[in-house]
């Protein structure tokens, strides 16, 4: 089912001399890393969000041309067929330098991760060499107005009509779908069993009759977050992923995927730069409040380097111990509940660090203006990807094994189950 990434063995490049040609290509092709370009959730005009958004397909077909695009992807459908250590070797050269942000989460992972765990092979042909390629940017129709983070609880039906099904319902919390080209969806295709065994999974586009996006503004003027209508959305039998009402065996391996993320042996990202995307560092934003003296304030930034370094190592571990086998996949949900109390607490700190001034900031305010904004969005880190309510359900159940919560509606035929107050 999976692909198997691990095998340094049957490549013919070793990791080091991969390392060395990555490095000499990164300095003699690539720009600095420029935070205020990359995909995050930040009050920008339309147009400038769009051009970031096309300079991402020219910066990804770049890699592609390069030879460095879908590092540890099968040769099959693209990539370059190494292991995910050279991945990380190349992530780890690309520190400080620019990189194609938005073709990395969640088209690479974990869309092109589930098409290559489920997907056919006519699937995986069509789509995943259009992502390396920097011409089909992916994302997850997944969560639902009325589920909250109850996935296996979507309402989104899909009705087979022939040799189609015809898909109505909304999804919501969907980053960047004003700007992306195909999604992966969930949906109910039998109301008759319990909730967890009448899904299936398709692929669509998201610009096609029938599909509406609309922008939803945050509470700091950012209007990535989109909600979509899907209405008599017409897809074909083979576009759909997986079997048909089996369609939480792939949203289980889906969650895995989208709670490794930044350490998915799938994406290029520069090492070290995961919790400071979009934000200028507490040292920064001490430097431009006039505090990097005070005691205090280097308290601070020692308690945010600190969380920064800790996850670092417990990313890694996990990520290591899940590949060598000694820890199930679930452990990944560890690693998102990290990084929901990490980043939490690290917009916090900068917050402090800024002091009043970050309560009311302009935009030429630097460091300031960014931790004010982060303070704001912070609890983002708790959501998106999974909420850590549900991240500590799963280590409490699937790894720690106590006792499942119970459910009253384990075992209800999902048409049964009163949502809304009524039955």
């Amino acid at each position: 089912m999976s692909v198997d990434v691990s095998d340094v063995a049957a490549v013919a490049e070793d990791v080091e001399s991969f390392r060395t040609r990555a490095r000499e290509w990164i300095r003699g092709n690539l720009g600095p890393f420029r935070p205020e370009t990359a995909m995050g959730l930040r009050s920008v005009p339309a147009e400038e969000e769009l051009a970031a958004v096309a300079y991402d397909r020219q910066l990804q077909r770049k890699v592609y041309d390069a030879g460095f695009a879908g590092i540890a992807i099968p040769r099959e459908y693209g990539g370059q067929g190494l292991t995910a250590a050279h991945q990380r070797a190349f992530n780890e050269e690309l520190a400080g330098y620019e990189c194609a942000t938005r073709f990395q989460i969640p088209t690479m992972c974990p869309c092109a991760a589930v098409l290559l765990d489920f997907g056919t092979e006519e699937q995986k042909i069509r789509h995943i060499p259009a992502m390396l390629r920097g011409e089909e940017i992916w994302m997850q129709f997944l969560s639902e107005p009325s589920g909250g983070s109850d996935v296996a609880g979507a309402l989104t039906s899909a009705v087979r009509d022939g040799d189609e099904w015809v898909l109505n319902g909304s999804k919501v919390w969907t980053t960047g779908a004003w700007w992306s080209d195909w999604a992966l969806c969930l949906a109910r295709t039998n109301w008759d069993v319990p909730k967890h065994r009448g899904l299936s999974v398709f692929i669509l586009p998201i610009k096609q009759s029938g599909v509406d996006v609309h922008q939803i503004e945050m509470l700091n003027g950012a209007k990535d977050f989109c909600q979509e209508f899907l209405t008599d959305v017409r897809v074909p039998d083979t576009d759909r992923v997986g079997a048909v009402d089996d369609g939480w065996t792939v949203v289980t391996r889906w969650m895995f995927h989208e709670r490794t993320l930044f350490n998915s042996p799938y994406v290029t990202y520069p090492q070290g730069q995961v919790h400071t995307v979009a934000d200028a560092s507490p040292a920064d934003i001490a430097r431009d409040a006039g505090v990097l003296d005070d005691p205090r304030a280097r308290d601070l930034i020692g308690e945010a380097r600190t969380l920064d370094v800790v996850g670092d190592a417990l990313m890694q571990r996990i990520a290591g111990g899940m590949r060598a086998g000694r820890i199930s996949d679930q452990s990944a949900a560890i690693g998102r509940l990290y990084r929901g109390i990490a980043g939490t607490r690290t917009a916090t700190i900068k917050f402090d660090i800024a002091g009043p001034d970050a309560a009311a900031w302009s935009d030429d305010d630097g460091g300031i203006s960014q931790a004010g904004n982060g303070f704001l969005m912070r609890q983002t880190a708790c959501i998106g990807g999974g909420t850590t309510e549900m991240a500590r359900n799963v280590i409490s159940e699937r790894v720690l094994g106590f006792p499942r919560e119970q459910l009253p509606d384990r075992n209800v035929p999902f048409r049964e189950v009163p949502r809304g107050g009524s039955r």
